[in-house]
C-alpha cells in the first residue's frame, strides 16, 4: 500500500505541491475539514481533480488532525493506494434523528457493501440529523462480526449548527458515506477508549424514546442534569460536553457505553443524545480526569497493535476522538494525539478528526456508537 498524507491551509495552501501522482481505482482519499467547507469547497474540488478515479470518503470536524498537530480551519487528508485490496463507496441520505430512518440508511449501505471478501467499512454520518445507535444497529443487522465497522459522526466545533459529509464528491448536509475495503491482504485494527471517572449515585432511566431522555429515577432528566452543572447550565447544550452519561443495563453489566447530548428541551425537560438512552438502564455522570483522558487515548492505540499482525507495515491510523474530550483537554489536547502515535508502530501516519460521537466495536465482534473516546482504526496491506 502507497500511503501519504497532507494538509490544506487556507493561508500557505496544500502541504505538499503538486499533490501526489497516486490516481487509481484502488486509490481511497480521506477528507477531514472545518464546516466552512460546505461555503467553500474549492481544495475539495482541486482533490477531486487530482484523483478522479479514487475513492472519497470525508466530514466536518471540530478540529482536524494531522500526525500529531490539532488544526483546526483546514483540510487534513490521506491518500492511500492499495495494492491487493479494492474498494466501494456508497451514500445516503438521512434527515432528522427518526429511528426508523436511521437504521434504514444503516441497512441499505450494509445491504449496498456486502460481499464474501468484505474485510472493514468505514462509515462517516453527519453529526446532527441521525441517530447513531440506530445507524449501527442497521449497519449490525445485515453484517457479520468478521466485518469491522468503524467511523463517526461529523463535528462543527462546538456550535452544533451544521455539519458536511461528502456525498456525491461535495460536502453536504443530511448524508451518510462510507468505503468498504475487501480482499484477504488488507489488515484493519481497532480500538476505543474512554478515561473519565463516574461520579454521583446511579440512576434508573424511566422514561425515554429512543436518544432522547425524560426522566431519571421518576425526576425531570434536565432539571436534575441543571443542578449537577451549576452555573455552567446556561451554556447548555455545549457545557454538558463535559459531563457525559455512562450507559449499562444493569449491575451485572460490565459494558459501559457513553452518551453525550446534542440539544435540550426546557419546555420538555428533556435531553436529546447522540445515540439511544433506553429505558431500565443504568446512568451515572461521569466527568474529566485529565491523566487518564490521555492514557485512554494511549490504550486505544495500543488495542489496535493488538489486532495487527505485523507491526512493520505501512500503516495509516484513522483517529476519532469526542469534541468534549477537546474541550476538557484544552491547550493539552494534542498530548492525547502525541500519545496514540507514541504508541503505534514507528512510520505510521495518522490523521483524524474530533467528532459528534465514535464508531467502533466495544472490544470486538459488532460495533457500537460510543461518546466521548478516543477511537482509532488502523490500515496496512500484507
Amino acid at each position: 500500500m502507497q500511503l501519504e498524507t497532507l494538509y490544506f491551509s487556507p493561508d500557505t495552501g496544500w502541504s505538499i505541491q503538486p499533490l501526489p501522482a497516486m490516481d487509481s481505482d484502488s486509490t481511497l482519499v480521506i477528507v477531514f475539514g472545518a464546516s466552512s467547507y460546505m461555503d467553500a469547497p474549492g481544495p475539495i474540488r482541486e482533490l477531486r481533480q487530482a484523483f478522479p478515479r479514487a475513492h472519497f470518503v470525508g466530514c466536518s470536524t471540530s478540529g482536524e488532525i494531522h500526525g500529531a498537530e490539532l488544526l483546526d480551519g483546514s483540510l487534513s487528508v490521506a491518500i492511500a493506494r492499495f495494492e491487493h485490496s479494492t474498494l466501494r463507496t456508497t451514500e445516503s441520505d438521512v434527515i432528522g434523528t427518526d429511528t426508523d430512518t436511521s437504521f434504514a440508511a444503516g441497512e441499505k449501505i450494509a445491504q449496498t457493501l456486502t460481499r464474501d471478501d468484505l474485510r472493514a467499512i468505514l462509515v462517516l454520518s453527519d453529526g446532527l440529523n441521525v441517530n447513531g445507535s440506530q445507524l449501527v444497529q442497521g449497519l449490525n443487522a445485515c453484517l457479520p462480526e468478521s466485518v469491522v465497522i468503524t467511523g463517526g459522526l461529523a463535528g462543527d466545533g462546538d456550535r452544533f449548527a451544521r455539519t458536511w459529509v461528502l456525498g456525491r464528491g461535495e460536502p453536504r448536509a443530511g448524508v451518510i458515506s462510507a468505503v468498504g475495503i475487501y480482499g484477504d491482504r488488507v489488515r484493519v485494527g481497532h480500538g476505543s477508549k474512554g478515561g473519565w471517572d463516574i461520579f454521583g449515585p446511579e440512576r434508573v432511566v424511566t422514561k425515554s424514546s429512543k436518544n432522547v431522555l425524560y426522566e431519571l429515577d421518576g425526576k425531570p432528566a434536565l432539571k436534575l442534569y441543571k443542578q449537577y452543572l451549576g452555573e455552567r447550565a446556561s451554556g447548555l447544550p455545549a457545557t454538558a460536553l463535559l459531563f457525559p452519561l455512562a450507559l449499562r443495563s444493569g449491575p451485572d453489566d460490565s459494558k459501559v457505553l457513553v452518551r453525550t447530548v446534542l440539544s435540550v428541551d426546557e419546555a420538555k425537560q428533556s435531553m436529546t443524545f447522540a445515540g439511544d438512552v433506553p429505558e431500565g438502564y443504568l446512568a451515572q455522570l461521569m466527568r474529566a480526569n485529565f491523566e487518564r483522558l490521555i492514557e485512554g487515548a494511549s490504550t486505544a492505540a495500543l488495542q489496535t497493535r493488538d489486532s495487527q499482525t505485523d507491526a512493520a507495515l505501512d500503516m495509516l491510523s484513522i483517529a476519532i476522538s469526542c469534541v468534549g474530550r477537546r474541550l476538557i483537554l484544552g491547550e493539552r489536547t494534542e498530548e492525547e494525539i502525541e500519545a496514540v502515535l507514541d504508541s503505534l508502530p514507528k512510520g505510521a501516519k495518522q490523521v483524524g478528526f474530533y467528532s459528534y460521537g465514535e464508531i467502533s466495536p466495544y472490544a470486538s465482534g459488532h460495533c457500537d456508537l460510543h461518546n466521548q473516546t478516543m477511537t482509532l482504526t488502523t490500515i496496512a496491506e500484507s
